[in-house]
């Protein structure tokens, strides 16, 4: 009973810890995604993903247009049809494709480029507008 008892508080506790409160929260703007996947030379540098992790937050902390995002890795557990080659991913939404656009000039862009570009020998990205 006393196991029991502590399996639920600790889920619950858990379950606190990791959930989402309003002001957490970000809504996620579905009219314009911009899906980025890079692919790093040297994707075990612990310096160059640090470089490009701190680069690619202050871009994003200084962006104008992007209204969410979402920055990955490859997971450990992988399915046949998950392509987990990548080294890092990138999810940004926008109001619209004119958003995107003024992103894509914007000065905070352009210097994570400057900034970044030397790591990374492929880059793949895929645009979606919202049904």
């Amino acid at each position: 009973m006393r196991t029991s008892i502590l399996a639920l508080l600790l889920i619950g506790v858990m379950h606190t810890a990791f959930a989402q409160t309003k002001d957490t929260m970000k809504t996620f703007d579905p009219a314009f995604a911009h899906t980025v996947y890079f692919w790093f030379k040297d994707p075990t540098n612990q310096a160059d993903r640090a470089k490009f992790e701190a680069s690619l937050k202050t871009f994003l902390d200084n962006s104008k247009y992007a209204k969410t995002n979402f920055i990955g890795a490859p997971p450990k557990a992988s399915r046949e049809v998950v392509d987990g080659t990548f080294t890092y991913s990138l999810i940004v939404t926008f109001e619209s494709a004119e958003a995107q656009e003024g992103y894509q000039k914007e000065q905070a862009h352009l210097t994570f480029i400057d900034e970044c570009k030397h790591l990374w020998k492929k880059v793949v990205v895929y645009d979606s507008l919202g049904l």
